[in-house]
């Protein structure tokens, strides 16, 4: 397979998931990707789960000097970079739901 030859994906955002089978759990989302997208996204899934084990231990031994806002703000910067890859990706159905959900558009 060539790296530039598109596949289709299945994302879950709740299971940390980059998947190539549609039965093999529940997912929120579908892209075509080539493998090294499709890595890129794997990689982000990644970091939203390292960045919730650093919120759930700033919030479980809070520090003073830990804000909440700074807690999260890492963990958002994640989500949003995910969700704007999720998007570039998406199939027609996946772009139009994000757009019509959270108003993602072409700019984004």
């Amino acid at each position: 397979m060539n790296s530039t030859d598109k596949k289709i994906y299945y994302v879950s955002l709740q299971g940390r998931s980059l998947l190539e089978d549609q039965q093999a759990t529940a997912y929120e989302w579908r892209i075509e990707a080539t493998p090294e997208e499709a890595d890129q996204v794997s990689h982000l899934l990644e970091q939203l789960g390292e960045q919730e084990t650093r919120s759930f231990l700033a919030f479980t031994y809070p520090w003073p000097d830990s804000p909440e806002q700074d807690v999260n703000a890492g963990y958002q910067s994640v989500v949003d970079a995910l969700y704007k890859l999720i998007y570039r990706f998406g199939t027609p159905e996946t772009r139009e739901q994000l757009s019509r959900s959270m108003g993602y558009t072409e700019e984004e």
